[in-house]
């Protein structure tokens, strides 16, 4: 498949809408990745407290674990996204 095909049929698709429709299109990435990002940070940080009620610890640490990996994946999840965007 031909790179400029591809391109030329994005042009068309979006001839036909209007500004604001156009402006959310671009915008779709964005919103995913910082959605991607807070559900990451949630999902690690819910595991980490089921963990720690499951183990019975008195201090939080695999709470603080998830959260902390979630963090992680979320932000490299999130630069990938936009950093690659950011290249097209």
């Amino acid at each position: 498949m031909d790179p400029s095909d591809d391109r030329e049929r994005r042009e068309e698709d979006r001839e036909g809408l209007s500004d604001l429709a156009s402006a959310y299109q671009k915008a779709a990435p964005y919103m995913g990745a910082s959605t991607s990002l807070v559900a990451a940070v949630g999902a690690g940080t819910a595991l980490g407290w089921w963990l720690d009620k499951k183990v019975g610890t008195h201090t939080p640490w695999f709470l603080l674990a998830g959260a902390l990996v979630g963090m992680v994946g979320g932000f490299v999840s999130f630069f990938r996204t936009v950093l690659g965007k950011r290249k097209q």
